[in-house]
């Protein structure tokens, strides 16, 4: 991949105690900025907490963005936002010579430079970093590729699907491992492209096919389905709310691998896919995060 210099951007940090808060902060700062202004990201870290991240292409008025902050999360808040600029830097390049190959079963996700480094009995998955979600460092998808592993040992799914592919990762894995066609999707262009050009790279574009779309909404998914297979490492709020439109895609005795959960969400993401006549076969735990491996029951 070309190396892509960013330009330093202005930033401001600051933390929540609660994901109602966070998302109303979230929707004014949203509101408040013209398309390109900013781009604003919350994630939930341990304890509950939500740590909000907004880059501006240009320099903020600090005591706007306080204020505006101010009217939904209060003035505590508001004053212990933190404003710094961000370097120009060559990320992709950056990133690329801090990871070192990661192994999840059969399967090493690495870098270009670390091409050579793979055993020829593992499959390598060369993903380029910082393209999208999903290197394969981050404990999510390292429990995703081990329960993926187990799957593909005992099992041969015929229509699978990753949901919210990131950079690739799980739908390049399955594609080399079984030699079968493999949907994915997420709502992101630029990982929808990212995992195109891995699939590519990985001599798997053939078998992988990346579209763009939000949750089960395109009419790609009832033509492939019902998936055998289907492997989500997103978030648990979005995983509990596709719960039912995922059962309605499942075929008979489908395999479910779900991640992107902090432990004390695993419970309630069970309990919602209980409730559509899944059960829970199997659950790791990683770095901090949860993975699930859940059937539908006969």
């Amino acid at each position: 991949m070309t190396s892509i210099i960013t330009p330093s951007t202005s930033r401001a940090t600051f933390a929540i105690g609660n994901e109602q808060t966070a998302k109303r902060v979230v929707d004014l700062l949203t509101e408040s900025f013209f398309d390109g202004q900013a781009a604003i990201a919350a994630y939930e870290g341990p304890g509950g907490r939500w740590g909000i991240t907004v880059h501006f292409a240009e320099a903020p008025d600090q005591t706007s963005i306080r204020e505006l902050v101010r009217l939904v999360a209060g003035d505590e808040v508001a004053q212990a936002i933190s404003f710094d600029t961000v370097e120009a830097k060559d990320w992709v390049k950056a990133t690329l010579e801090e990871l070192v190959p990661v192994r999840a079963g059969r399967f090493i996700v690495h870098g270009k430079h670390d091409r050579a480094r793979v055993p020829p009995n593992k499959l390598g998955i060369e993903i380029e970093a910082a393209l999208a979600f999903g290197t394969g460092h981050h404990g999510t998808t390292r429990g995703c590729l081990l329960l993926l592993d187990a799957v593909l040992k005992a099992y041969h799914p015929r229509r699978v699907l990753d949901l919210g592919t990131g950079s690739g990762v799980l739908a390049i894995a399955t594609a080399k491992a079984q030699h079968r066609p493999v949907l994915a999707s997420d709502i992101d262009p630029l990982s929808v492209r990212a995992a195109r050009d891995n699939a590519r790279l990985n001599g798997v574009g053939g078998r992988v096919q990346a579209i763009q779309a939000s949750g089960f909404s395109a009419p790609l998914f009832a033509a492939r389905g019902p998936f055998d297979l289907v492997l989500a490492n997103i978030l648990a709020n979005p995983l509990r709310q596709m719960a039912t439109p995922m059962a309605r895609h499942l075929a008979p005795s489908a395999l479910v691998i779900l991640s992107g959960l902090l432990p004390h969400q695993a419970q309630g993401v069970v309990a919602a896919y209980r409730a559509r006549g899944l059960v829970l076969v199997r659950q790791l735990q990683i770095e901090g995060w949860s993975s699930l491996l859940m059937q539908c029951a006969a």
